[in-house]
């Protein structure tokens, strides 16, 4: 179930945007090697996801407290988010290459769920403060 970015996920900023482009790509690539079972794509999918969730909660939570939005319970949810990405990979390494397929189904539901309901549920809030600031905004 693949997820493509859209004019309706912007949240009005190009760092945020180009952020959710890069998430929505690179999960796409980690449901491919859970699909073909790759553990080698696997590994190297899941370590760029956490590098680019890395990358993008940091500069997420620095544009909210630059425009003033409150972010703070965000923080929080980004890290137990961070935890359970790295508790799938583990999991799933442990298997060695049998993975089921009730298994690689219910990670490929959680990753697209979680990058929609992130941009859609939690991200998009911030858009009305965004709004007021060019499209290209980067704090300092």
């Amino acid at each position: 179930m693949e997820l493509y970015w859209a004019d309706y996920l912007s949240v009005g900023n190009g760092v945020i945007d180009s952020d959710h482009r890069n998430l929505i790509a690179v999960i796409d690539r980690v449901e491919q090697a859970i699909t073909a079972r790759d553990r080698d794509a696997l590994a190297k999918a899941f370590w760029l996801l956490d590098s680019c969730m890395y990358i993008h909660f940091r500069n997420e939570e620095q544009i909210a407290e630059a425009v003033n939005f409150p972010f703070a319970k965000n923080g929080t949810e980004h890290q137990q988010l961070m935890h359970e990405m790295r508790h799938m990979l583990k999991k799933l390494e442990s298997m060695y290459s049998f993975w089921p397929d009730d298994l690689v189904q219910t990670y490929s539901i959680f990753l697209n769920g979680w990058i929609a309901d992130h941009i859609i549920k939690t991200d998009m809030q911030m858009k009305p403060a965004l709004l007021a600031y060019p499209y290209d905004f980067k704090p300092g």
